[in-house]
């Protein structure tokens, strides 16, 4: 993980993995961690029982993160103290008051935040979060949507925060990876749609682009 979280470099997450063929190919590439959608609303769904066979032949060779929304908290707790889940991903209305028991007793977690504008970005330590994700504005959505944002608040917030772990989501694709990455300097990118031949199955030639933008840009 903190490798994964390194803020001098930019490693790839590919979120919604469905199906075990797929993690196959993440671990044959070297990705460096992917997600499984735990929301029940989400095309990429999975439930916990359903992930448990991608979960067990993941660990210890690629970053696990499961992906909440507005779960009861007891949900992603049992994933991460049953070492199910290498990290949870909190990607719904979550409050810092949800997330200050995560904090407190050290269990690691991801925060995403909707970038509407620059004030979206103001009490972000307040979370009290391992890392924070930067994604595109989807009320009842929450991510997957495949749009940018403006990246300038990203830009502005990495560089006034440069401690601080910032994945990058929102519309990134092969075509515009590497200047993501140029731009923003991201500790890593994040990728559901643009990684995909459609929701949950993953289009592997996308995956070894994005990749490859990863490995050619420095910060």
């Amino acid at each position: 993980m903190k490798t994964f979280l390194d803020t001098s470099q930019t490693s790839l997450k590919i979120c919604g993995i469905t199906q075990m063929k797929d993690l196959f190919a993440l671990l044959d590439l070297g990705v460096h961690a992917l997600g499984i959608n735990f929301w029940p609303q989400s095309k990429r769904y999975l439930s916990p029982e359903d992930a448990r066979g991608i979960l067990t032949e993941a660990s210890k060779k690629i970053l696990r993160v499961g992906v909440f929304v507005n779960a009861e908290p007891e949900i992603p707790r049992k994933l991460l103290e049953s070492n199910q889940i290498d990290i949870a991903q909190f990607h719904g209305d979550e409050t810092a008051e949800y997330c200050a028991p995560f904090a407190d007793e050290g269990l690691p977690f991801i925060k995403a935040i909707g970038v509407k504008n620059k004030s979206s970005l103001e009490n972000i330590t307040a979370y009290g979060a391992t890392a924070i994700l930067l994604d595109t504005p989807a009320p009842g959505v929450y991510g997957g949507t495949g749009e940018k944002f403006d990246w300038t608040h990203a830009q502005d917030f990495i560089s006034q925060n440069p401690n601080i772990p910032v994945l990058l989501a929102g519309g990134i694709t092969p075509l515009n990876a590497t200047e993501a990455i140029a731009r923003v300097h991201p500790c890593a990118l994040d990728i559901a749609s643009g990684a995909e031949l459609s929701p949950g199955i993953k289009d592997i030639e996308k995956v070894k682009a994005l990749l490859a933008s990863t490995l050619i840009t420095d910060h």
